[in-house]
């Protein structure tokens, strides 16, 4: 076996035989494969695609690169979502300690943000103490005593997948359809949850632009989900609009608080309780109401001993951005258009993410929005608030918002666009 071939396969839009994939998968890991060769294998996988044959095999590679988690001795059935990524998609934090008041045993592994979408990891690190990385000791002893964690995935955990996930984000490669399900799949299929809801984000501010891009993804997902024994159902969600009010590490955290308190923006907890409904059907609590653990303060009382049981001080006070910029409205009317792209890149300019992995976020930067799309706005009101800890970066994230907040005369219609665009399973 060589790899030259296996490129040439691909390529020439040929189909990757079962060897061929178990090979280069496991070479790469080891090493033997270099990354300007996968490089190229990755450009011609996103230029030829793969069938649903190649992407499943490639995804049991990747799962076979590494260790398999089990939560077999858990009392409870095991519940897990994932989401493809967008601005102000805070849903994480609220949702997992709200499914393990109902019920369910909750083991979310999460990342970090690259770009203009935000990461789990760097928004709960912002509260003082909480920690990201555990064992699977640790993990096992978090998830049995409050019934959900939320952490980084392990290095044994696909690590075929964590070396290649890097490289795609810098070779061009990160939109290929085959690539992102068997990412993300082989992650949740190794990590040994028994069911699992995907909230596949399409817009602006989402890696899939198009309705058609993510129904495709969301299909392919749902396959290798349940070809490998996990019951997974997929959402379609709208990211044209940031989810709530709220883009930064910080500044997410305080809204999910919020929410979980009883209150919170009206689209965050909408999401939140239609996730949450989909994964305790998944898992076979068909008769809990997360509606009711969201008003009780059960869910709450789980986000508590949840951040706690990491390290974290959930009484804390959040970090806070030493400098704010408002941006007032210019003209009076209807607010149609808050673009996400727009408020994810002009976040990640101020600091709130990283241009590589290794870069330092600021647990303070962000922004905070004053109004939304179908709102009617003044002359000289408060639109939004930029916040940095660095007041030279306001000129490039206002450069970034040029053109992505318009408005209209009062009287124009104004329909909103619901938040779930459509099921898959």
């Amino acid at each position: 076996m060589d790899v030259i071939s296996v490129i040439r396969t691909k390529r020439d839009r040929g189909e990757l035989s079962p060897q061929q994939i178990d090979w280069v998968i496991d070479a790469y890991t080891r090493g033997e494969v270099a990354d300007e060769q996968m490089s190229a294998l990755a450009m011609a996988i996103l230029l030829n695609g793969m069938n649903r044959v190649e992407i499943a095999r490639w995804t049991a590679a990747m799962i076979a690169s590494g260790e398999r988690m089990n939560f077999a001795s858990l009392a409870r059935p095991t519940a897990d979502k994932h989401s493809t990524g967008g601005v102000g998609d805070k849903i994480t934090l609220p949702l997992a300690p709200l499914v393990a008041a109902c019920g369910a045993a909750v083991p979310q592994l999460s990342g970090r943000g690259l770009g203009h979408t935000g990461g789990t990891l760097d928004k709960l690190e912002s509260i003082p103490g909480w920690r990201a990385q555990l064992s699977n000791e640790e993990m096992l002893s978090v998830l049995d005593s409050t019934g959900a964690v939320i952490c980084a995935a392990g290095d044994g955990l696909a690590p075929a997948d964590k070396k290649l996930y890097a490289l795609r984000d810098v070779t061009g490669t990160v939109e290929a359809i085959p690539l992102i399900a068997s990412s993300i799949m082989s992650k949740k299929i190794a990590e040994g949850t028994g069911s699992l809801v995907l909230d596949v984000k399409v817009g602006s501010g989402a890696f899939m632009k198009t309705i058609e891009d993510a129904r495709e993804l969301a299909a392919t997902m749902v396959g290798l989900g349940t070809d490998s024994g996990v019951r997974t159902v997929a959402l379609l969600t709208d990211m044209s609009t940031p989810l709530g009010l709220t883009a930064g590490n910080a500044l997410e955290v305080r809204e999910s608080v919020e929410v979980l308190a009883g209150g919170g923006p009206s689209d965050v907890v909408e999401l939140t309780l239609a996730l949450a409904r989909e994964m305790l059907d998944a898992a076979g609590l068909k008769d809990a109401d997360p509606a009711k653990a969201l008003a009780d303060g059960s869910a709450m009382d789980v986000w508590r001993r949840m951040i706690a049981a990491q390290g974290g001080d959930p009484d804390a006070a959040l970090p806070v951005a030493r400098e704010q910029h408002v941006v007032h409205a210019s003209t009076s009317g209807r607010l149609t258009t808050l673009d996400a792209y727009a408020i994810g890149v002009a976040a990640w300019r101020l600091g709130a993410g990283r241009a590589r992995k290794e870069d330092q976020v600021q647990a303070g930067a962000g922004i905070e929005l004053h109004a939304k799309p179908g709102d009617r706005i003044t002359a000289g009101q408060r639109l939004m608030t930029l916040h940095t800890d660095t007041p030279e970066k306001f000129e490039y994230a206002l450069e970034a918002l040029d053109g992505g907040v318009l408005t209209a005369s009062e009287d124009t219609e104004f329909t909103a666009q619901p938040i779930i665009l459509g099921r898959i399973a």
